[in-house]
């Protein structure tokens, strides 16, 4: 087992931590030590790194050594049970404070661990004494359902966690609340000690300039679910899954409850063990849920925003994001639940139906998380809208579609070229799609011993056209639904023509003898 994996395990047990969590706490007492009472400060780690383990050992630390308490604030119950475990690990009793907590014994602890809107009630009723804390610890502090709180802790030092210093609401910056940032251990640091496994991500080019973006900043659940409900993208979806993940544990992030049940329902006609959870099902079914996910081999597990905290399950081994955002906290959350290292698993499977790769960059890229922090509109305005990227995108085969056409040397027509091209030239549009048809049919012809294997290649471009002609009706600027179809279906008609009628003189001049009778 290497020394990291063992390391990892007794660190659950609270034995140990690692240099790099040590050199956190220090940095963070160092803090306490120099910045006032009141100070607010920040620290960023990657998913995985270990943050609620760094610190509970704050806590330990500073009840040791300080005459005041504690307090450690998170967003949902599961954190919330989570935490008070790893603190009692660590040796610090600790009370939740819960809808149900009897708070009558409160002067027996100086530490406690609170739900945000549990809390927010207890101290609007005046139920819970807080004169005396001097720590106030917020896990995942890029919400911000916790600064409505900041008023009731004027006195107290501020410490929040988070693994992107990034808000939720763009229009609440994180460093109006926070004085400092210090960042921790960068994903690929992680990665290369082996405490976080290696992602191997594949992106399949989505058009998602059909979705609506809401008031929160992020792509609308109707909309999401207009796009990812249809058969084409469960068709995608489903596989993008048998190419990259088949026999793997794989969680599936969708956005919008109806979406997960689609998908659900897909996977089940082909055949595969899933399962669907949303906040819908009871206590009692999500924990059987969870209990069967984690102890088959080969599962699936379609759900929505349910997941991407407060749950950890290391045998994961692929994350499908079948949903595009355009949160990066949601990015790195989602993709985070895979990251988990285990004795036999390095690496894991991402694979994005949401061009979130091109809209983010690689899960682990090099990011100037200071830089964030301090100007988090510059960072967001340079991110690329859908119509953008997609205008970048370049259509590329799969890999078991390109060996159907492996006699050709080039697949790749660009559209956007021809028809600059074409203008320049004073001819007419319709040339670009005449040549686009030309060149499908010649590698058609060019990997076929007869016209009916040429036209059976044909019906296999579904996806090459569709790109071709959105490029197409991009440069003409003409996208009606009507036209768009049309030009679809008027584009398999002439190429399946153009094989028909040409099929002999495209052979002979590919091959340089005619077709065999």
């Amino acid at each position: 087992m290497p020394v990291q994996t063992q390391e990892l395990q007794e660190r659950t047990e609270g034995k140990s931590l690692y240099s790099y969590q040590k050199g956190a706490i220090d940095k963070i007492f160092k803090c306490f030590e120099e910045a006032p009472d009141d100070y607010h400060l920040l620290y960023q780690l990657p998913t995985g790194g270990g943050k609620t383990v760094i610190f509970s050992e704050i806590v330990r630390q500073y009840l040791k050594t300080r005459k005041k308490q504690v307090l450690v604030m998170t967003h949902r119950i599961e954190l919330c049970k989570q935490t008070s475990n790893m603190l009692s690990e660590f040796g610090v009793s600790n009370k939740v404070i819960d809808s149900k907590a009897d708070l009558s014994d409160q002067g027996d602890y100086n530490c406690f661990v609170a739900m945000v809107e549990t809390l927010n009630n207890r101290l609007n009723d005046d139920k819970l004494d807080i004169s005396d804390i001097g720590l106030v610890i917020i896990d995942e502090a890029h919400y911000n359902s916790f600064t409505k709180l900041f008023k009731f802790f004027e006195n107290s030092f501020i410490l929040g966690v988070t693994a992107t210093p990034l808000s939720s609401n763009i229009n609440l910056p994180m460093k109006d609340n926070y004085n400092e940032l210090i960042v921790g251990e960068t994903i690929q640091s992680l990665i290369d000690n082996e405490f976080l496994a290696r992602a191997d991500i594949y992106s399949y080019n989505v058009g998602l300039t059909s979705l609506v973006v809401g008031a929160n900043g992020d792509y609308t659940v109707k909309s999401s679910e207009d796009l990812y409900t249809n058969t084409d993208m469960l068709t995608k979806l489903l596989q993008s899954y048998e190419e990259r993940c088949k026999g793997k544990k794989t969680l599936i992030f969708n956005n919008g409850i109806n979406t997960s049940l689609h998908v659900y329902d897909t996977f089940r006609r082909a055949g595969y063990k899933i399962a669907h959870l949303d906040n819908n099902n009871s206590k009692k079914e999500r924990k059987a849920i969870l209990k069967w996910f984690k102890e088959t081999p080969d599962a699936i597990l379609t759900s929505v925003s349910i997941l991407t905290t407060g749950f950890d399950e290391p045998t994961v081994d692929c994350i499908v994001l079948n949903r595009a955002t355009k949160s990066l906290t949601l990015y790195y959350q989602m993709i985070g639940r895979g990251s988990r290292i285990l004795e036999n698993k390095s690496k894991f499977t991402v694979v994005d139906l949401g061009n979130n790769l091109h809209r983010f960059g690689a899960w682990g890229a090099d990011l100037d998380w200071h830089k964030i922090f301090r100007s988090p509109n510059y960072y967001l305005d340079g991110i690329l809208s859908d119509e953008e990227l997609e205008n970048n995108f370049k259509y590329e085969m799969p890999a078991d579609l390109r060996e159907q056409f492996k006699n050709s040397e080039h697949v790749y027509f660009d559209i956007k070229k021809t028809y600059i091209n074409s203008i320049r030239a004073g001819e007419s549009s319709k040339v670009v799609l005449e040549r686009s048809i030309a060149q499908h049919a010649h590698i058609c012809v060019e990997n076929s011993e007869d016209m009916w294997d040429a036209l059976a290649l044909a019906k296999l471009l579904g996806d090459d056209i569709d790109y071709r002609i959105g490029r197409y009706t991009k440069c003409i600027s003409k996208s009606t639904h009507n036209f768009v179809d049309w030009l679809k279906d008027d584009y398999r008609k002439k190429l399946n023509a153009k094989i028909r009628s040409d099929f002999d003189e495209i052979f002979e001049d590919i091959n340089g003898y005619p077709p065999e009778e």
